[in-house]
Order: C-alpha cells, then sequence, then structure tokens
C-alpha cells in the first residue's frame, strides 16, 4: 500500500478484503457518500467524481500493469467510483439509494450486454472503470424507471 496507484486503486487497502472484495469496496463508497454530498455543492461534487474516474484509469491501469494482471480482483476503486456516480445521479433517500446499490452490484457481476463485451475489448484503466460505469449507468435506469412507475401508480416514494 505505500505505492500511491496501489493506495487508490485498491480503495485505501479495501480492496484486501475477502471473498467479496468488489463488495467491500462499494460498501465502503456507500458509507462515504453521506460525508461527501455534503461537503461540495452539487454541481462541484459531478466534476469531482469526475476527477476521481480519471484519476481511477491512472492508478488502475498502474496497478493492473504493475500487478501483471488485468483487473486484480482487488482493485475496487472503479465499484467505489461507481457508486459515487450512482448516487449523485439519484434522489437523496436511503431506500432510493440503497436499491440502487443492490442493483448496481447484480450488474456488475451479471456484466449484461453490453458490459461483458466492453470489459473484453477494452483493456488498461479505463477498461477497469468503464465497466463499472457501465453497470451504474444500467442500476440509475432501472432505479429511475422504478421510481417513475411507482409514483404513476400513486405510491409515494418521498
Amino acid at each position: 500500500m505505500a505505492n500511491p496507484a496501489y493506495f487508490v486503486a485498491f480503495g485505501f487497502g479495501v480492496g484486501l478484503l475477502r471473498p467479496g472484495s468488489g463488495t467491500w469496496g462499494s460498501i465502503l463508497a456507500l458509507l462515504m457518500w453521506p460525508f461527501m454530498s455534503v461537503l461540495l455543492p452539487w454541481s462541484w461534487l459531478g466534476i469531482f467524481i469526475l476527477a476521481l474516474f480519471v484519476l481511477g484509469c491512472v492508478a488502475t491501469g498502474r496497478a493492473s500493469k504493475s500487478l501483471g494482471v488485468e483487473d486484480h480482483v482487488g482493485i475496487v476503486w472503479d465499484e467505489m467510483v461507481a457508486v459515487w456516480s450512482l448516487c449523485w445521479a439519484l434522489p437523496q433517500h436511503w431506500a432510493i439509494l440503497l436499491i440502487a446499490f443492490v442493483l448496481f452490484r447484480s450488474f456488475d457481476v451479471m456484466k449484461p450486454f453490453p458490459i461483458r463485451k466492453m470489459d473484453d475489448v477494452l483493456k488498461g484503466g479505463l477498461g477497469i472503470m468503464l465497466d463499472d460505469v457501465m453497470a451504474a449507468l444500467y442500476a440509475w435506469l432501472v432505479t429511475v424507471t422504478g421510481t417513475y412507475v411507482l409514483i404513476l401508480l400513486g405510491v409515494s416514494v418521498s
């Protein structure tokens, strides 16, 4: 963890937890979210998350290359940035965020089309980061669609 690329890529060390290092990284990100969301204005927070994505492309790429393993199981920064992106893009209600979190983990594990294809084709830090952002996008789409369906049915989601 003395290597800065490893420290970031392994999610401050949580990527060393087994089993389910991706889930542990996602949980850490979700637990960090309430603190992150009050530190910066919303638009600046979005820019900050984008900067963390770019940092992740560099750090995960370097760590992966140094380890000689493409997308090592301990690399969890991609999950963390994806969770922060998802939380940023959704209404700030604990139930909505929890449902989105579960959906994200499901899509990240299942890797539905075209996520698996993207994961196979794109290599390096960008490939490591993008498949999780795509899983977060899927989770966002399902969560937002489900929320609007509930609203149309007259169910209160506040």
